[in-house]
């Protein structure tokens, strides 16, 4: 059977602190590959830690899932920080893929709530989701609005969304008659 493959955008709000983005996209790489997934994702040296956070980086991204149409079964987006909601829905609207998608926003650490470690992804969570809704793109959320994403909670998200994309796959080639 093959691997359930998501293409990964890691939104990222300039002003807000991009090394999040370096840490967050590491941990979300390591859950998905002890998760069982595969993943596509802009290399580090692309983007600022291989983030979406401008148009042209929204390209550069939606280039990269065009070129692996066949093998992304959905896509994830995890917002390390509050995230640019347009360049997020601008990434899915040009890559014509038309698989599922999942949101999803890192938790605050209570004790790193100072403008280094400012995260403000509940907000970011919103914005993202009000785009995509504009855009006419369709999307599932994680059961929390925020969660970490070493979680149990995350991984159970993940794992029914990965199963979401299975049969999504599956059923694009079916050929049902009456």
């Amino acid at each position: 059977m093959k691997k359930t493959t998501l293409g990964v955008i890691v939104g990222n709000r300039r002003f807000f602190p991009a090394h999040l983005c370096e840490s967050g996209r590491a941990t979300v790489l390591k859950v998905l590959e002890e998760e069982g997934l595969q993943c596509i994702a802009l290399p580090t040296d692309a983007t600022t830690y291989g983030a979406v956070e401008s148009s042209t980086d929204a390209r550069k991204c939606a280039e990269l899932f065009r070129e692996h149409r066949e093998t992304i079964d959905g896509i994830l987006v995890t917002l390390p920080n509050f995230g640019d909601e347009r360049a997020v829905a601008d990434t899915i609207r040009l890559s014509e893929l038309n698989v599922p998608v999942l949101v999803h926003a890192f938790d605050h650490e209570q004790t790193k709530m100072g403008i280094k470690f400012r995260r403000d992804s509940f907000c970011g969570k919103m914005s993202v989701c009000n785009n995509l809704r504009q855009y006419g793109i369709r999307f599932s959320l994680t059961r929390l609005h925020t969660v970490d994403p070493m979680s149990k909670s995350f991984r159970e998200d993940l794992q029914t969304f990965a199963a979401t994309c299975r049969v999504v796959r599956q059923l694009k080639h079916a050929r049902i008659g009456a």
